[in-house]
């Protein structure tokens, strides 16, 4: 019954939120451990803690490189001529796919349908922080800046 009451009661569901980002910064992703942690904690099913974190992008089931780099797709960054066009880019100069993680796991890149951005589109999210207006030559800075910072 609690696991009932559980999955259609607000505050349990905000919970799980938070408890994710939670567990996920403690584990690097959300993996199967991870989950059933925060399932057992919140007396909620497996099943619909992993389906909350594989819908949200924020979250990730799937070890990630140091820098995760999320393109949005969605049709504000398309109007803007953005989000295809950044992917390309990114893709030619990370030498990957979306999908996929550079050699030296430094990069890897994933493509988004809306990072809540649409007034400031292109926009790019790194890790947990959001990157807006943008064009080739910021991504470059952006990378540079990035590939610089590798070591800390």
């Amino acid at each position: 019954m609690s696991q009932e009451r559980g999955f259609r009661d607000p505050a349990t569901q905000s919970m799980m939120l938070t408890a994710l980002y939670i567990a996920q910064e403690q584990y690097g992703h959300l993996n199967a451990e991870a989950i059933e942690r925060v399932a057992g904690r919140l007396d909620l099913p497996v099943s619909q803690v992993y389906s909350t974190a594989s819908f949200y992008s924020l979250f990730h089931v799937q070890p990630k490189a140091k820098y995760h780099l999320q393109i949005c797709e969605g049709l504000s960054c398309a109007l803007c001529g953005g989000g295809d066009a950044l992917i390309e880019y990114l893709e030619g100069k990370l030498g990957i796919t979306a999908g996929e993680s550079t050699p030296d796991d430094l990069f890897s890149l994933e493509v988004v349908q809306c990072l809540a951005s649409c007034g400031t589109s292109p926009a790019m999210r790194v890790n947990d922080e959001l990157y807006e207006d943008l064009n080739f030559d910021k991504v470059d800075r952006l990378l540079d800046q990035l590939a610089g910072r590798a070591g800390e």
